[in-house]
């Protein structure tokens, strides 16, 4: 099974981890508010994300997008929200690691929004799973193990990111170049979405 399994991270690996709204979401929670106070942001996209696995592996997103006039209705509500995010990251306090006590970073529920709203996930992931069989012949197993394959894959990749925006973070005490770059993520994440969407 491991002959299977490496495929299916090298695929897993790039696919899932490049930019896109929860990646780079995370990459600017931890710029524009720290590592600790990210967790619960990067701990709701990694359970969104799962999320998306087990509607794939299930079938069930399959039913959701063929339901009359679904991709519209889903479209807009995730385009609405990730614009959101996108103005509180581009508004989010600047200066290093000393915030505004007042100033709070989208936490679980949001981060949980986004993955599941996330038309990158849908792709990516679909993409890898329907690829890559692991037990030929038994889908049941096959799902399974690709599901505890992929679960860890998730983890990673945006663990990693939301570390990397932290210590990115350490060299923005300027004002201006903070604003700058939380400016920055706000837009990456907005095209990452049209991109996605188009």
């Amino acid at each position: 099974m491991i002959d299977a399994l490496i495929p299916l991270w090298l695929a897993a690996l790039p696919l899932m981890g490049s930019p896109g709204p929860a990646t780079l979401s995370s990459a600017a929670m931890g710029t524009a508010f720290g590592m600790r106070a990210g967790l619960p942001y990067v701990a709701g996209i990694c359970l969104g994300t799962a999320s998306v696995l087990l509607l794939i592996a299930t079938g069930i997103s399959g039913l959701i997008f063929i339901v009359p006039g679904a991709v519209p209705v889903v479209t807009v509500l995730a385009a609405a929200y990730i614009l959101y995010l996108a103005w509180k990251i581009a508004t989010a306090p600047v200066g290093g690691l000393n915030r505004d006590p007042g100033a709070r970073p989208a936490g679980f529920v949001g981060g949980y929004l986004l993955a599941v709203a996330n038309p990158k996930a849908f792709a990516a992931i679909g993409a890898v799973y329907s690829t890559h069989p692991v037990v030929p012949g038994d889908p049941v197993l096959d799902a399974v193990a690709k599901i505890a394959a992929l679960a860890p894959v998730i983890v990673l990749v945006n663990v990693t990111w939301l570390a990397f925006g932290s210590l990115f973070s350490r060299w923005l005490s300027h004002p201006m170049l903070g604003r700058a770059v939380n400016v920055i993520f706000a837009v990456l994440l907005v095209a990452s979405v049209a991109a996605a969407i188009l």
